[in-house]
């Protein structure tokens, strides 16, 4: 394979389509958020994309069989408008693999008539959140303050270091096509896989969105989640029996 490869499975005429984009990152959060909604939509699989700046692997499956590294598009039917969802198993390995995947993740959308896409990730705060806030970041004055109508918070100068990967390319790339993007950024430790900020991003999608989604599971693995930092504070605090700080701050695990 020399370049990237999009096989469609379906051929579909979508009404008012929206992208949500949910690939592995910090804390896993945008995974969390649209695996999840893949599940309770009961979304089908349309296109899978292949690429050589995918991590050169195949994935071993419970049958025994493989599978291609690979991002995915499902798509739900609604309505009033249809949603996509990208999900995958990596982001690129490479730079010029991000804007080669985000500038194929761009085409679809032109050809599909997307108008707005969501871009879901998590803000690592290199310590434990007991209360998750959605940070987001947006490519139109215009985005930033419907957001905030949502609870989103838009913080001076944050994220920091910008936004890496996908998740900041579709939102900065999408402006060069006439697309409207907004970055959704759940606070998240950055060490462990956060389902407690997954459930706060797709709190404020569902609303942006006008749709309810069932968040059990989601719940159900973030009680398992609190009692793991639970356990992993008892050892931080046995480790450093003279520390005297309130707040544990972790950001030398990994």
């Amino acid at each position: 394979m020399r370049e990237t490869t999009v096989r469609r499975l379906m051929d579909l005429e979508l009404k008012d389509p929206i992208l949500i984009e949910g690939l592995p990152g910090v804390g896993h959060v945008g995974k969390l958020v649209a695996e999840h909604l893949i599940e309770e939509l009961e979304a089908e699989l349309m296109i899978e994309v292949y690429s050589p700046h995918l991590p050169p692997q195949v994935i071993v499956l419970d049958d025994g069989t493989v599978k291609q590294v690979r991002n995915e598009i499902y798509v739900h039917r609604g309505e009033n408008r249809d949603l996509l969802l990208l999900v995958g198993d990596y982001q690129s390995a490479t730079n010029e693999g991000h804007y080669e995947l985000a500038g194929a993740f761009l085409d679809l959308c032109e050809e599909f008539g997307v108008k707005r896409i969501y871009t879901l990730g998590g803000y690592g705060t290199g310590q434990f959140v007991d209360k998750p806030q959605v940070l987001g970041a947006a490519n139109s004055h215009d985005l930033v303050e419907e957001m905030k109508s949502y609870g989103v918070v838009f913080q001076e100068n944050e994220p920091g270091g910008g936004i890496v990967g996908v998740s900041g390319l579709l939102v900065g790339l999408s402006r060069l096509r006439d697309i409207d993007a907004v970055c959704l950024m759940g606070t998240t430790s950055g060490y462990l896989v956060d389902p407690k900020s997954a459930q706060e991003v797709l709190r404020v999608l569902s609303k942006a969105l006008e749709i309810e989604v069932d968040m059990q599971a989601l719940e159900e693995r973030a009680r398992e989640m609190e009692r793991i930092v639970g356990k992993l504070r008892e050892m931080e605090k046995a480790q450093m029996p003279f520390e005297t700080s309130g707040e544990e701050d972790l950001r030398y695990i990994g």
